[in-house]
């Protein structure tokens, strides 16, 4: 009785760790659903838009200009932001802000890109914190997932919009637009 009982406990931890592992190799490099919060990326993903982020284009370095992604915050390293990719290294960018009369330039260094919100007036982003290093990239917003059923769609897949692919980004938990 007790190795029977032992035996099928035994087998549903085995079990669990290994769809743990499924799942978490899922996350890591295939993608995930994320919750986009904030107004830096506005009009393109609005707060509370749900995104999948997919892992494979930062493992292939295939991140190109106009490009949605889901990085990692230089100022928290808990917090995760979607910005659009402005410039890759070598690439030289506008450093000011709309508003500025005199426009100052940089050049973006070996290893970094250059992110900034589509809301430029709303957003901190690569002006404010320099370039980030491409390690800090977690993903590649690649679809959108709407709130309302997409009429003009077809295939009726009900709530799942395909975007733009260099219009969006994610992460596991929460991202946040500031």
């Amino acid at each position: 009785m007790f190795r029977r009982v032992l035996g099928k406990t035994l087998g549903f931890v085995g079990y669990t760790i290994q769809y743990g592992c499924i799942a978490h190799c899922a996350f890591e490099y295939i993608g995930e659903f994320v919750v986009c919060s904030g107004p830096s990326m506005e009009p393109t993903i609005i707060n509370h838009d749900v995104v999948f982020s997919e892992r494979m284009s930062r493992h292939l370095c295939k991140i190109q200009k106009g490009d949605i992604v889901i990085a990692k915050s230089p100022y928290d390293p808990n917090m995760n932001i979607c910005k659009r990719v402005i410039g890759l290294e070598g690439d030289k960018v506008c450093t000011s802000s709309p508003s500025d009369l005199f426009k100052t330039h940089t050049y973006v260094p070996k290893g970094h890109v250059w992110l900034e919100g589509d809301n430029l007036r709303n957003s901190t982003d690569s002006r404010s914190y320099g370039p980030i290093p491409y390690a800090l990239i977690r993903g590649r917003v690649c679809l959108k997932v709407t709130k309302y059923i997409d009429i003009y769609n077809i295939k009726k897949t009900a709530n799942v919009s395909f975007c733009n692919i260099r219009k969006l980004v994610t992460t596991r938990s929460h991202v946040y637009g500031f």
